[in-house]
Formats: C-alpha cells, sequence, structure tokens
C-alpha cells in the first residue's frame, strides 16, 4: 500500500512539473479518432461532462475516459484538450479550464 501511495505521488508530480515547466508531448503520428462515450446522468448540479482524449506515455497513444468535473468558478467554460500538426509531428496540448 505505502508503495502504490509513493509511485502515485511521483507519477503526479512528472506529471504536474510537466504542464507547469510547458513541457509538452510530441508523437510522430497521429492520435487515433475520437472514442464515443457514454456517460450518463450528472452526479450533481452543476457538475459538466468533460470528453477523453487520447494521452501518450510509454511510446504510444492510450485513451484518457471522459469525466464528471464542476467548472472552478461562474462563466468558466472547458477548452477541450488536442493534438495539432507540428512540424514533423504533432504536439499535446492540456485541457484547461478558461
Amino acid at each position: 500500500m505505502r508503495r502504490c501511495f509513493w509511485l502515485a505521488l511521483a507519477l503526479g508530480s512528472v506529471m504536474l512539473a510537466g504542464c507547469a515547466g510547458g513541457i509538452g508531448y510530441y508523437a510522430a503520428t497521429p492520435p487515433p479518432p475520437l472514442q464515443a462515450e457514454v456517460y450518463g446522468v450528472a452526479p450533481g448540479a452543476g457538475y459538466v461532462w468533460l470528453n477523453g482524449y487520447w494521452g501518450w506515455g510509454g511510446g504510444r497513444y492510450s485513451w484518457v475516459p471522459g469525466r464528471w468535473e464542476r467548472p472552478p468558478h461562474a462563466g468558466a467554460h472547458w477548452e477541450q484538450p488536442r493534438w495539432e500538426h507540428h512540424g514533423n509531428g504533432y504536439r499535446f496540448h492540456q485541457g484547461r479550464w478558461r
């Protein structure tokens, strides 16, 4: 149990460092088409559905499922994560609230 905690903490720190430092993900091939997701009813008032997306890790794409989330403040809207063609590859832009 303790080992899992430290592993999760280390992984989360690396992911946050990549976001904070402006380091993005790059891939040589385009991501697969987006997957359709069934998301059901919101867990409560004020929640919005954030669609899933293709993430990158271990040299390959992997699907990151969507989730319900509350906006951080009134009037906030979600900017969906996306892959953008850049040079000879594809660059990932994290999703964010605006």
